[in-house]
């Protein structure tokens, strides 16, 4: 075994609090995997340097051995960003963690992390790997025990932990863990589990393994195939897991992985709830979401939770008035504090009329009293045709009530 650094990244970062989530960002590799998200290394280099500016603690920068070009892309993420732990997918093979180990070379070596898997459930045992129990265990032995004559920081994974028995689940994490393995992650690799089984067994999990191995990270990373992607990993935290592996936007493979972005924010919003907190900047989260938009040529819902460009959007009346009182009647997090410049009010047929006066007011053509009355009826009658209105259009409403008005007076006069 090579001689250890003093103290790895993760260790220092761990040690700082108890309660501190490290936040593992796998868009570069989990999420890229996914049809229509493959990124070219200049792309890959773009979204590591916003991963680094929003605080990740870990990028999971690619799978070494899928590739030549996988492992190349790696080497140059690790080469031209500084900051972060740099990571590689490795299967439990020794040329898989040699690949890993050349692709993270160009970073500091208490910054490099190779994360190992391998199938656990009888499903996979079976029909994928031909292998007994005894035999995943031993193989996962060898493989975290050569992986720790290369890299002082190692991650182990159970792939498809959540259909795996939970005692075998149980000394596969300890047996990797025996073997040097620091962080030991739980996966719901095909998105199967429910937030009351997540959090039962990260709680049995943490009792088990951290008798023996103090200091063991458990880490979760779950799948979307339910739709309990971000609601798994937040039941994961409150189980005792204090890394959370997660991505931009949601991708990642079949329904995706759960989004970096709604994990976090409901940490911070709810940290009342779950008393922890994480390194993250989290301005720059719309800054990420609309670079990995734009290097992909994909888009996010309208409504998407925290980055979409509904997030923080009002039409309807009620809740308009409301929030000209006070923003916190309908939104529970600054949009500043992910990177939107402000709330915004959408003008259409739910508007009210506080809504329709505070706008004209911004475009200076303020408006109260009888006018505000007909405009707020003319507007209501094209919002019905066109939908959303716009300034010009908002314009054009407020010159025709007033011409209509003075053709009126002009009449009785």
């Amino acid at each position: 075994m090579t001689d250890r650094v003093a103290v790895t990244r993760t260790e220092q970062i761990a040690a700082s609090d108890p309660n501190r989530v490290i936040v593992f960002d796998t868009t570069l590799r989990d999420g890229e995997q996914a049809p229509g998200f493959s990124m070219s290394a200049e792309a890959k280099v773009r979204v590591a340097g916003v991963l680094r500016d929003l605080g990740v603690d870990v990028i999971e920068a690619g799978f070494a051995a899928a590739s030549p070009g996988d492992e190349d892309c790696i080497r140059r993420v690790a080469a031209e960003v500084e900051g972060p732990v740099f990571c590689s997918l490795s299967r439990a093979s020794e040329g898989d963690i040699d690949a890993a180990c050349r692709a993270l070379a160009p970073t500091p070596r208490s910054h490099r992390r190779v994360h190992v898997f391998l199938g656990t459930s009888p499903i996979h045992r079976s029909a994928k790997l031909k292998m007994s129990t005894n035999a995943v265990l031993a193989t996962a032995v060898r493989a975290v025990e050569y992986a720790r004559s290369l890299f002082d920081d190692v991650e182990f994974s159970a792939e498809d932990a959540f259909r795996t028995e939970p005692e075998f689940l149980a000394d596969v994490l300890e047996a990797a863990a025996d073997a040097g393995a620091r962080t030991l992650n739980a996966p719901d690799t095909v998105g199967y589990a429910t937030p009351d089984e997540v959090k039962t067994r990260f709680r049995e999990l943490s009792a088990r393994i951290h008798a023996r191995h103090p200091h063991a990270i458990l880490s979760a990373h779950n799948h979307d195939d339910l739709g309990l992607a971000v609601a798994n990993s937040l039941a994961a935290v409150e189980g005792g897991a204090r890394q959370i592996e997660v991505t931009v936007n949601g991708i990642g493979e079949r329904a995706g992985n759960a989004s970096l972005e709604e994990v976090v924010m409901a940490l911070k919003v709810r940290s009342d709830r779950f008393g922890v907190s994480t390194g993250m900047e989290t301005r720059h989260m719309v800054r990420a979401s609309r670079t990995l938009c734009d290097v992909t040529e994909t888009t996010v819902a309208r409504n998407k939770a925290v980055v979409g460009i509904n997030a923080f959007a009002h039409e309807a009346g009620i809740h308009q008035h409301g929030m000209l009182a006070d923003s916190r009647t309908y939104e529970i997090m600054r949009p500043q504090d992910v990177g939107f410049d402000g709330s915004w009010f959408v003008l259409g047929k739910h508007s009210g009329r506080h809504a329709i006066a505070r706008r004209a007011e911004i475009i200076g053509r303020p408006i109260d009293g009888e006018r505000l009355a007909a405009v707020a009826a003319a507007f209501k009658q094209r919002a019905d045709q066109i939908g959303e209105i716009d300034d010009a259009e908002l314009i054009a409403i407020i010159d025709q009530a007033d011409q209509a008005s003075n053709e009126r007076m002009l009449r009785y006069a």
